[in-house]
């Protein structure tokens, strides 16, 4: 199936690893232009992701958990890339804590990073998808938005904020061309999930392989998944043959979240 993304500019929040590196990686083997930002070196992603996938890829260092940051990564896409086809928001996910744990001054912090820098990013670059009659945005979320898990308070309230802000986006927008979807990983292979694995292994007085095998146990298909699993997800939510889906949250979690 063809896709219908050769030569749309897509922009990846986040994507030089993990989850983000994925989506991108998906994206420039169907023949977008990608730009990847990350805060480490960026421009080394991008050529790993541009060998990997025989795509065209170009790597901005910033620091997105910057409102500043967010401003010069689309600055610098809208005057290289010449606009913004498809844009993939992606980010850091909070520290594991109680919600007692987390003083109002944590709240604000982190509301800023995933949820204001996010819908920022959406309101300089939608605009002009809607006036070109085409666009995709795509925004990582977590399974903690749809089944909140102990100890993540942030993120399970955060993420559930930003799956109702999509749902309301993708209806003021949805005749125009332009899809907003979320995509919702379970279990997937990725530093940010060991750490979390290795955290929760802390908390239990028991190593990070064993807190991984009660976890597997847990997931239907019997594994973590692969981002370039998710990758290929997040790529058809970005294409052309996903037009009459929006206002989603796709999940690619091995059947893990038990939630209708």
């Amino acid at each position: 199936m063809d896709l219908g993304l050769t030569g749309k500019r897509a922009v990846v929040f986040a994507g030089t690893r993990g989850l983000g590196r994925g989506i991108a990686q998906a994206l420039a083997g169907e023949g977008a232009v990608v730009m990847v930002a990350g805060r480490n070196d960026a421009e080394g992603a991008a050529a790993e992701i541009a060998g990997a996938s025989g795509g065209r890829v170009q790597g901005f260092s910033v620091d997105l958990y910057e409102r500043s940051g967010v401003d010069t990564l689309l600055d610098h896409a809208e005057t290289t890339l010449g606009g913004i086809d498809v844009l993939v928001l992606n980010g850091g996910g909070p520290p594991p804590a109680p919600a007692l744990e987390i003083d109002a001054a944590g709240w604000a912090l982190w509301f800023e990073r995933m949820v204001a820098n996010l819908v920022h990013a959406a309101n300089r670059t939608v605009p002009a998808m809607c006036e070109r009659g085409w666009g995709r945005l795509l925004t990582v979320s977590s399974s903690a938005a749809l089944a909140p898990l102990p100890t993540m308070a942030l993120s399970n309230s955060l993420r559930a904020g930003l799956i109702a802000w999509n749902k309301t986006l993708a209806g003021e927008i949805a005749a125009k061309g332009v899809t907003c979807n979320m995509i919702v990983p379970g279990r997937i292979q990725t530093e940010r999930v060991d750490a979390l694995d290795a955290a929760a292994a802390k908390r239990q007085g028991t190593t990070p392989e064993a807190v991984r095998q009660a976890s597997v146990a847990t997931i239907p298909v019997g594994r973590y998944g692969t981002i370039e699993e998710f990758g290929a997800v997040g790529a058809f939510l970005c294409s052309a043959q996903a037009s009459y889906l929006t206002g989603s949250a796709i999940r690619v979690d091995g059947g893990l979240i038990r939630a209708l």
